[in-house]
């Protein structure tokens, strides 16, 4: 028996049956839910072959039986070749029907739901579209929540989530490339852009680097965001990831390129700014003005959730002198009797909230957020009731993670957690001009990174007068067609 590996790809289809069936169980083995029907159509003998729970072969079946009129005597010459074409022709006439001649594309096809037929004589297998997969029906995103909008969010199969775009956006110049990842896992990864938004060099550089892929097996897409993001070690995302479709349509239309995996319902996007991490689809279908009034409350957000324990630290530590006096007694007076210096105090409570958050996200849904709820006032209270922590430094630390949580996306939110533990280590040390120093090297960083070759700071670093109609702020449409106009350049 010959064996064949999907990885080969180079040897032809056998014109014998046998030879056929043999190598499909030399790749496959034995497989219980292979299954292997044998057939015979106006006299030449043939099998199908497809796989329970992934194809749907009852239309294939239906069609080509032999009592069929199409293979009667009537319709003459009953030579393999003309049954090979009336079946491909005529006799299916559901699902995409395809010619294949190398018995790696036949497997490959086969273990991605589609129904194998073969007549003896050829040199080629025709596959059908059968998938039947078992998929999650259209559901809200839950991820990126809106209060109005669209509540449609992706699903872990790839055709749905094209589909649910090329709804929004009905444009001949959609444009969808599909590619095979993974070595092992084989996994259908798609890009879409729109063509002529798009920027080429955007669009060359990634296919550059989705080429150099090189992974056994890639099973979500994170797989490939950390292979094609700029810098690996860098705590910022440069790629955006979102289970909205009307998010992802958005982007299209400004020039950026959307890449969808097989198996999940996050689909990345590139370039990736640092103001994209600050946007949310909501901002759009509220008014201008209460859309600029929450998106600018997000960046003081993220100045709150990055910088609050460490500048406490900094003040109760080294500059007791800029707390008003009043405040400083009250400070003193919660402080007696602690054990421990500010930075560790804010470590402890920042450490036993990250605890208490994964733990919240791991429990079932009915107890997860009771638990978080409870378990975080059992224990400031208790702590503080023990004298091991000041009643200050819980509101810090409870104001800090209220903050973190109103960030749109997830990514960025996990950024300035991990950010927050080096600037209280510093500020801890050097006080408010480590953190100044701490801060300048931030913003250098983030000057330094690039997305897709693309600045991440683009619209403030640099300065693009035409972005900032929708960057720190959402002016209304009217305003942004009468003072801005169409600058011509990608938005991005």
């Amino acid at each position: 028996m010959t064996q064949f590996t999907i990885g080969e790809g180079v040897e032809h289809v056998p014109a014998d049956l046998e030879a056929f069936t043999n190598h499909l169980h030399g790749a496959l083995s034995d497989s219980p839910d292979i299954v292997y029907r044998s057939i015979v159509i106006g006299g030449n003998k043939g099998v199908i072959v497809y796989i329970e729970g992934l194809a749907d072969p009852r239309l294939v079946l239906e069609s080509i039986h032999d009592e069929s009129p199409l293979w009667s005597e009537s319709t003459g010459s009953t030579a393999v070749e003309d049954n090979y074409t009336r079946l491909q022709e005529h006799a299916i006439s559901e699902g995409k029907v395809e010619e294949a001649h190398l018995l790696g594309l036949v497997i490959s096809a086969l273990l991605s739901g589609n129904t194998i037929i073969y007549l003896e004589g050829m040199s080629s297998a025709l596959l059908v579209g059968t998938e039947n997969l078992k998929q999650r029906a259209v559901q809200e995103a839950s991820s990126q929540s809106v209060v109005r909008g669209p509540r449609e969010g992706f699903t872990e199969s790839l055709r749905d989530n094209t589909s649910l775009v090329r709804r929004r956006i009905q444009n001949p110049k959609l444009r969808l490339q599909e590619h095979t990842m993974g070595e092992e896992s084989r996994t259908k990864v798609a890009i879409m852009f729109m063509e002529g938004k798009v920027d080429p060099d955007v669009l060359l550089e990634l296919n550059k680097r989705l080429k150099h892929i090189s992974l056994e097996s890639i099973l979500e897409s994170n797989y490939i965001e950390e292979m094609i993001q700029d810098q690996r070690y860098s705590p910022f995302p440069t790629v955006y990831n979102t289970e909205r479709p009307d998010i992802i349509a958005a982007a299209l239309l400004d020039g950026r390129i959307a890449i969808f995996v097989e198996g999940t319902p996050f689909v990345l996007v590139v370039p990736a700014l640092f103001l994209h991490f600050f946007q949310s689809s909501e901002d759009y279908y509220q008014r201008g003005d209460f859309a600029s009034l929450v998106r600018f409350l997000r960046y003081i957000c993220f100045a709150i959730a990055l910088l609050t324990p460490s500048f406490y630290i900094a003040i109760t530590t080294f500059h007791q002198e800029m707390i008003p006096a009043n405040l400083l007694m009250s400070l003193i007076g919660q402080r007696e009797g602690i054990p421990f210096p500010a930075f560790i105090e804010a470590l402890l409570m920042e450490v036993t909230f990250e605890i208490l958050r994964e733990a919240g996200i791991r429990l079932p849904k009915s107890i997860g957020q009771s638990v978080s709820i409870v378990g975080t006032l059992v224990i400031g209270q208790a702590a503080v009731e023990a004298g091991l922590i000041s009643a200050a430094m819980v509101i810090v630390v409870s104001i800090t993670a209220i903050a973190n949580f109103a960030l749109p996306t997830f990514n960025m939110g996990i950024s300035v957690r991990m950010l927050r533990f080096v600037l209280m280590a510093i500020t801890a040390s050097f006080g408010l001009f480590g953190m100044s120093i701490a801060l300048i090297m931030l913003a250098l960083h983030l000057c330094n990174l690039q997305s897709m070759g693309i600045p991440y700071m683009t619209s403030f670093a640099p300065f693009r007068w035409s972005d900032q109609k929708d960057a720190l702020l959402r002016l209304s449409r009217p305003v942004m067609n009468k003072y801005f106009g169409r600058s011509g350049k990608k938005d991005y």
